[in-house]
């Protein structure tokens, strides 16, 4: 039996269906909203809390790590470098200074070194000469990214997600690379936790974006819960 569309759709609307059809669509997209926004903020407040108590009980290893890093060369102790952040946006991310102050510019003459290849989007080195001998430890340690800690504090970092990239990384990204940057960086992430450096760019963006389809507070706590291990370890870094 064939029924003509008008006319159901008349029925349809006299007897209130279409308006009830459209309350629970509302209803739903305010729900949807609302769970949203509640894990943006609890997120959030992970953030500022878990920051600001690891600066106030990692300050003893603060002070001694600024006072290694004057003592062995006399240069700076901190390292600021522009990053890309969620949506493009760029940003200062700052590190303890793990190298020669002319590092950038010994950096060429190194490329054929890349444990991730010539040709690769990120930068890895074992036995880089650029790194100084306190560089070498703290880096190992993590020390070094302790500093960005204000970072997440200034909103610009999270304490969990993928790792800031280079503007001239995001310059060769392909279009699938592009969806790192949906989320804020982090401190910490899946392939930190998993082999670090020894992890290739292609299977860093997959980790990265497994993280970003499952991401909530209680899988944050996990992987931070997760990275203390690795640290100490220092599986993959150098």
């Amino acid at each position: 039996m064939k029924v003509d569309p008008a006319e159901y759709w008349s029925q349809i609307g006299q007897s209130g269906k279409i308006e009830q059809w459209s309350r629970n669509a509302r209803r739903k997209m305010s729900i949807w909203r609302s769970t949203i926004l509640l894990a943006r903020g609890l997120k959030r407040s992970l953030d500022i809390v878990g920051s600001f108590g690891a600066i106030c009980a990692f300050s003893p290893i603060f002070i001694v790590t600024m006072a290694l890093i004057k003592w062995e060369d006399g240069g700076p102790i901190f390292f600021c470098q522009k990053r890309v952040g969620a949506g493009g946006r760029l940003f200062g991310m700052w590190k303890f200074r793990s190298m020669v102050v002319n590092a950038d510019q010994i950096k060429d003459q190194l490329l054929q070194d890349n444990q991730h290849g010539q040709s690769g989007v990120t930068f890895k080195m074992k036995n880089d000469p650029r790194v100084t001998k306190v560089g070498k430890w703290i880096r190992k340690l993590s020390i070094d990214e302790f500093p960005q800690f204000y970072n997440v504090l200034r909103g610009e970092m999270s304490l969990v997600g993928p790792r800031p990239p280079l503007p001239r990384e995001v310059a060769t990204y392909k279009a699938s690379h592009l969806r790192r940057l949906r989320v804020k960086p982090g401190i910490t992430c899946l392939w930190q936790i998993g082999g670090r450096s020894e992890i290739d760019f292609e299977g860093q963006v997959r980790l990265d974006l497994e993280y970003i389809r499952s991401s909530s507070a209680l899988y944050d706590i996990t992987i931070l819960l997760k990275t203390l291990p690795a640290v100490l370890f220092g599986k993959g870094a150098y």
